[in-house]
């Protein structure tokens, strides 16, 4: 299934809300882009970085949670829907040490839901979905994995 791609209104819509929450500005979480149906988040080391000199395992969680945060958000602006959107739960595997720029990607974790989900969400006031995340090095391995389950709540 071929996803619908955001505009570059979309995705400054998208960096302008995480810039304006103080933890994710502190950790200079920048919208890489958007590709293939999945959403690109990146922050640099520096930020994030622990006792070790790689990044630290909450900044990785942070990027992957934002990245599936962001794209079901995007969705839903897309699909002109106001909602609220949450994280309800997740599950993370850390496997390489990073040290470079942190790079995330989410999408979800059966594309052909989206549509479902959406229609729910009109339906119901309520739907939640299942995203995959990962952070990979410059090389293309992975760093870590996140799968985790979002809410959208409808407003008023």
């Amino acid at each position: 299934m071929l996803l619908p791609e955001p505009s570059a209104d979309d995705l400054r819509q998208l960096q302008d809300h995480l810039s304006a929450m103080p933890p994710v500005a502190a950790m200079g979480i920048r919208v890489a882009r958007y590709e293939d149906g999945a959403l690109f988040l990146q922050a640099p080391l520096a930020a994030n970085v622990n006792d070790k000199d790689n990044a630290f395992g909450g900044s990785l969680a942070s990027l992957m949670t934002l990245a599936g945060w962001g794209w079901v958000s995007l969705q839903l602006r897309m699909a002109g829907i106001g909602a609220d959107v949450y994280v309800a739960d997740s599950q993370l595997r850390y496997l390489k040490p990073v040290y470079e720029t942190l790079q995330a990607d989410a999408a979800p974790a059966l594309p052909a839901e989206r549509d479902a989900f959406l229609a729910t969400l009109r339906q119901r006031g309520r739907a939640r979905l299942g995203l995959a995340g990962q952070v990979r090095l410059a090389s293309g391995e992975i760093a870590a994995t996140f799968a985790g389950r979002f809410v959208a709540i409808a407003k008023g």
